[in-house]
């Protein structure tokens, strides 16, 4: 795997994790594209829209985000990372925390790697391996 854009993900992977903990919409922009869809267990697709309206009245904020990737699959200009993930928050006043399985694909655009979309997971058990080097 070139190495360099390994680094580059993760560098995409850090920005979209510290984007989301300054629960500041427009650097969750910089993120993202802006067709991109977040699939969750409990809500199924979530626009970006959505989702950043919930960031933009408060209703959903994030305290703390992490990732460890497990794989990266890299397919010309588009990746997908796998990682388990771990994150604190609200979500209309009441505390959330959560612990995923997380795969984000990203889009080459203009240079930078953007995700487009992120399907989340529950972590249910152990990663049986670990290919991400």
């Amino acid at each position: 795997m070139n190495r360099a854009i390994k680094d580059q993900l993760e560098a995409a992977e850090q920005a979209f994790n510290a984007a989301m903990i300054s629960n500041d919409p427009d650097a969750i922009r910089q993120c993202i594209t802006d067709d991109w869809v977040l699939v969750t267990p409990e809500s199924g697709p979530v626009s970006a829209k959505k989702l950043l309206d919930l960031i933009t009245t408060g209703s959903l904020t994030h305290d703390t985000m992490t990732k460890t990737t497990h794989h990266i699959h890299i397919l010309g200009e588009v990746a997908t990372v796998t990682g388990r993930g771990q994150n604190t928050g609200r979500f209309h006043g009441a505390p959330i925390a959560a612990d995923e399985w997380i795969t984000d694909v990203y889009q080459k655009v203009d240079g930078r790697w953007r995700c487009v979309l992120t399907h989340l997971a529950p972590a249910l058990g152990e990663a049986e391996v670990q290919i991400a080097q």
